[in-house]
């Protein structure tokens, strides 16, 4: 139907290997595309444990911006088009949707989806359900936040052409790899909308929602494990190769996760700690990798509460964290990097050299306070503040920050506050809710591009915006950041949005994570050595056991 040039387009690309993001063509013939595991002689059968952070304070993935969610559920359920498994996630194949095309102006995307595909209830995937996800992450409806919703600021229209077909209109172009990726995203898996409808379109208190993923639902004990079995009807024939996952709850970065892997009461674990880590790699028969996590670990400061809405008092609090001491207190339990607001790794940062000159990210701290200092004083503040209310996610490095954090603050700008914990998961709430004045956490991004993460962490009503920050002026220039098409001119605006930032913090940059995972090499089928985090490759379908 998309005739010789889309599958000469589909061969030029490559269908075995995925469509890099610089290559996505604007026709796509999938409909032969078979994903299987990279090994020629995988077997099929076996149980796979896994340990990763895996106890949600909620269930709906839309919703959730955590490994708790997307790390374990994400097994159950496809997505329009997907991040390749076998590449570490760098390309993008055909999912749900086999093919697709996209109008010459880039205002038209319009997917084809695979027949007699069904949920795991039974009932047939159409584009009704692919519309009802959508219209969703879109346009959230009322009391419903969705972090991945500015990804698709631009989408003005969602159609179900025909049983079978579905169009998204924009109001105006994107750059066709960052709306690709968007549609990629892990979070953007697929829901039927009957079961929207039947939960109010809130699937927060619902553990067993229909997908038509290769993996459902057996049972669930909360803080200890998540059992599924494959799913034998599933669309992709011949996967998944194993019969059945188990992902227990295990802390990142502890020894109960290290220890667990180690002991082989868990044959792969995601967030090791770096001790556990070197172990796996020295172990034969087992392997372990590191790669950078889409994630910045940060402190939020409620600009809701005096004294925190004055820039001055904010910029002084970003100066005093002194981060490359940060970095070093955490390096036996995760490695980290030293940044400022921008992924420190990407093609948009400051080069670290020339970042490492500025106020903030100095190793010799004596200029950064003195200046820090000099700004509480002309905000009013020279004899500090007392009864900080400071929220800690409850996790290792959080809790070895915390106290670093605190005693830094006092030391140099005679803040006094009060440590308070919180569960890992339920600290989303609390932030969503400001129910503090300072708070220690981690946020996810989709892309590493700054028009996904600007706009979802930074910009007046960005869902991931806990600060409450409001700079018009920022907000200005990422409206141009979205709709520059030209590389050059793209950098210089995302460059001035920096220097706002860096006067006016919209939170205080901690550091940005990297991750280890750890297996035995008995676990086939999976790539994760240049993983852009972990959201996008949580299928387990390529995956199986040589033993």
């Amino acid at each position: 139907f998309l005739g010789a040039t889309a599958g000469a387009a589909a061969g030029a690309y490559g269908l075995s290997l995925g469509l890099s993001e610089a290559a996505i063509p604007n026709e796509y013939d999938g409909s032969q595309f078979k994903l299987k595991a990279p090994e020629p002689n995988a077997k099929s059968g076996g149980l796979l444990k896994y340990g990763v952070l895996s106890a949600p304070a909620h269930f709906d993935v839309h919703q959730s911006g955590t490994c708790s969610n997307m790390c374990t559920q994400g097994a159950m359920y496809d997505n329009l088009v997907r991040r390749n498994p076998l590449d570490s996630g760098k390309t993008i194949i055909p999912d749900l949707a086999h093919s697709w095309e996209i109008a010459k102006d880039g205002k038209t995307y319009t997917f084809f989806l695979r027949k007699g595909v069904k949920f795991h209830d039974g009932a047939e995937l159409t584009s009704a359900d692919v519309k009802a996800t959508f219209d969703r992450i879109v346009s959230p409806p009322k009391g419903i936040s969705i972090p991945r919703t500015p990804l698709f600021a631009t989408v003005s229209e969602i159609n179900a052409r025909d049983k079978y077909t579905i169009e998204f209109k924009l109001s105006e172009p994107r750059p066709v790899n960052f709306i690709m990726g968007a549609f990629a995203s892990g979070w953007n898996i697929i829901v039927r909308k009957k079961t929207l409808e039947d939960t109010n379109y809130n699937l927060r208190d619902v553990n067993n929602y229909p997908g038509t993923g290769p993996w459902r639902h057996v049972k669930r004990v909360d803080k200890e494990v998540w059992v599924m079995d494959k799913n034998p009807d599933y669309w992709n024939e011949g996967q998944p190769y194993l019969d059945q996952l188990e992902v227990y709850h295990l802390p990142p970065f502890t020894p109960q996760l290290g220890s667990a892997l180690l002991s082989g009461r868990v044959d792969y674990g995601r967030a090791l700690d770096p001790v556990t880590a070197k172990t796996v790699q020295e172990t034969e028969g087992m392997t372990s990798t590191a790669f950078y996590q889409s994630v910045i670990q940060a402190v939020w400061v409620n600009n809701e509460k005096k004294p925190f809405d004055d820039p001055r008092v904010r910029r002084a609090l970003h100066l005093v964290l002194d981060k490359p001491v940060l970095v070093d207190v955490v390096r036996d339990v995760a490695p980290m990097l030293v940044g400022g607001f921008i992924y420190p790794f990407s093609e948009f940062a400051t080069p670290s050299e020339e970042l490492s000159k500025r106020l903030g990210y100095q190793t010799d701290p004596t200029a950064q306070i003195k200046e820090a200092q000099k700004l509480m004083a002309a905000a009013g503040y020279p004899d500090g503040l007392k009864d900080v209310d400071f929220v800690i996610r409850d996790a290792a490095s959080f809790k070895l920050w915390s106290v670093a954090i605190q005693a830094m603050l006092k030391e140099t700008l005679k803040i006094e506050s009060n440590l308070r914990m919180v569960q890992v998961s339920v600290w989303f709430d609390e932030a969503q809710a400001g129910n503090y004045d300072l708070t220690l956490s981690a946020i996810v991004s989709t892309l590493m591009d700054p028009s996904d993460y600007f706009n979802a962490w930074y910009t007046k009503d960005g869902p991931q915006n806990y600060s409450r920050w409001n700079n018009p002026a920022f907000d200005g220039i990422v409206q141009q950041i979205d709709r520059e098409l030209d590389d050059a001119k793209r950098k210089a605006l995302i460059r001035k949005a920096e220097a706002i930032m860096e006067q006016d913090p919209p939170l205080l940059p901690v550091s940005w994570e990297r991750l280890y995972d750890g297996w035995f090499d008995y676990v086939k089928g999976h790539n994760p050595h240049e993983y852009f985090g972990v959201y996008d490759v949580n299928r387990f379908d390529t995956m199986w056991l040589d033993k």
